[in-house]
């Protein structure tokens, strides 16, 4: 039997308190296998974006656990949750959210300096060859295009190699034809990597790409056919 990278348990998180309560994830539960691409979709304000937050450790869940690999990471303090994401988890955003005064290849040096390695940039380099950006290398974001600021953000996610790679809407700042080439480019990475791919979007035929695919309905995950 494969042993799920991640499981998430009866996660609960709301804001507010008395009348004001919004009770956003709601016992939300949920477990990825190694190597899998799973898809949670659900439209906007549904919670699906709370859950990415949550899953990766950026916040925290009012009651529930999140396991990764062997660590509960609800029982965590920030130091040491940083140091679990640092190593498991790479983060896609939908607006890129690369460093405007540093070049593409300072961006994405950035979490091999974390781990600390002591020369990251001829793998950070290499890692921008592999997305097809080796001629941009020593460009700042402002630049690039949309599709080049994502496949920088998505060498980034990947150059050290995390186990689980989470993607928030990562072809919605971007047009049909690009959204299709760096939807082209997740799975191709995901497939040679052997990451778990775990995409949060509201795009059905996006969804329909990975093995899995679980809906955000009230606050709930449920499962459905790919």
């Amino acid at each position: 039997m494969t042993h799920p990278i991640i499981e998430i348990k009866d996660i609960h998180v709301s804001l507010g308190t008395g009348a004001g309560r919004v009770d956003i994830l709601k016992g939300a539960s949920l477990m990825a296998e190694n190597g899998q691409s799973l898809a949670i979709l659900g439209p906007s304000g549904s919670g699906k974006s709370t859950l990415l937050m949550v899953m990766a450790g950026l916040e925290r869940a009012n009651s529930g656990q999140i396991i990764i690999g062997n660590a509960d990471i609800t029982t965590l303090g920030e130091d040491a949750l940083a140091r679990v994401r640092g190593r498991t988890i790479g983060i896609v955003f939908q607006s890129f959210h690369l460093i405007p005064t540093m070049t593409a290849l300072e961006n994405v040096a950035i979490p091999l300096e974390l781990t600390g390695i002591s020369d990251p940039f001829p793998r950070a380099r290499a890692e921008l060859a592999r997305v097809g950006l080796a001629h941009r290398v020593n460009h700042y974001p402002q630049e690039l295009s949309g599709g080049e600021q994502q496949r920088t953000a998505i060498a980034r996610a990947l150059v050290a190699r995390p186990a689980i790679l989470i993607a928030d809407e990562p072809t919605g700042n971007l047009d049909a034809t690009t959204g299709v080439e760096i939807a082209d480019l997740l799975f191709e990475m995901q497939r040679d990597l052997g990451t778990t791919l775990i995409l949060v979007t509201h795009d059905e035929a996006l969804a329909r790409r990975c093995n899995r695919i679980v809906r955000v309905a009230n606050g709930c995950l449920i499962e459905a056919a790919a």
